[in-house]
């Protein structure tokens, strides 16, 4: 049984993107900080409430090239079962429910969502057509979501290289996701992006290879020399997984050929989300053990 078109216009399954949030938090060592830890949470929450109203925004002004995609010609609105008049309210509701609660806990936070919808419309209404400003441009996006977490607690000494490996893992996740699209429309005459025009396997497979290896070199860098983590360089720990996750995502892409966004690689493959879990447990370890 479907669920309510509704509820599928939220798109729920792309809310772990929001957990970037949390990376002030964790890697602060203030997990244990029980009001940092609500708030954050709700700072989440309200997160993912403004980017499904965000989500239905760009469904409506996708609303053509989505009904000549082989996939996304089910998505709700596409497919007719929201209204472009009640997907318009509905959109409208969610963003202002968001920010609302955002002016009432924290005004530093409501700003930084502010921000986060400003560039989601000048994404969707110019940069998405430009190949690689569009990436860059989702790498700025995930960026913001660590500094709305770092808004929200009390940060003692938070490192910059936090930003610079979530941009760079941002970036390699969006060209993975523009690789594997790409492949998955090559049979299609009329793509149904006009980005992918300005892509090519190859140029893709270059740009993930960089992006790639400053992330690995980037976060190994991170594990022993962040201001905020113990002295013992336990956080090297998680290196291994790190490495494995980047190279697992990558073989998902090129040789199984796994589908265009990445919380559907989080949502079915079975090593990766063991290896996040992993991850998490070794970082919990390392920082607060």
């Amino acid at each position: 049984m479907r669920k309510n078109p509704y509820i599928r216009a939220l798109r729920i399954r792309q809310w772990p993107k929001n957990g970037f949030i949390l990376a002030p938090l964790v890697f602060d060592g203030q997990l244990t900080n029980l009001p940092a830890l609500s708030k954050t949470f709700a700072g989440f929450i309200l997160l993912c409430i403004l980017y499904s109203g965000i989500y239905v925004f760009n469904d409506i002004q996708d609303i053509q090239s989505d009904r000549a995609h082989p996939r996304k010609k089910f998505r709700p609105i596409a497919s007719g079962e929201i209204s472009i008049r009640n997907a318009w309210l509905y959109a409208t509701i969610l963003v202002l429910f968001s920010l609302i609660c955002a002016f009432v806990m924290d005004r530093e936070f409501l700003l930084i969502l502010c921000a986060i919808l400003l560039i989601n419309i000048i994404y969707t209404q110019f940069v998405k057509h430009l190949p690689i400003i569009d990436v860059m441009a989702i790498g700025l996006l995930f960026i913001l979501r660590v500094a709305a977490g770092a808004s929200l607690v009390i940060v003692k000494i938070f490192s910059p290289w936090i930003y610079i490996i979530t941009f760079m893992l941002a970036l390699y996740l969006g060209f993975g996701k523009r690789r594997a699209e790409l492949a998955m429309l090559a049979d299609h005459e009329n793509l149904t992006r006009p980005v992918l025009d300005g892509y090519s396997l190859p140029l893709l497979d270059q740009l993930i290879t960089i992006v790639s290896s400053v992330t690995i070199v980037g976060y190994t860098l991170y594990t022993f020399s962040g201001p905020t983590l113990p002295e013992n360089n336990q956080m090297m720990l998680t290196i291994p997984f790190v490495v494995y996750g980047i190279f697992r995502y990558h073989y998902l892409i090129q040789i199984e050929h796994a589908g265009g966004t990445p919380e559907e690689v989080l949502f079915s493959d079975r090593p990766l989300q063991i290896t996040i879990l992993l991850y998490i447990l070794m970082v919990i370890y390392a920082m607060y053990v």
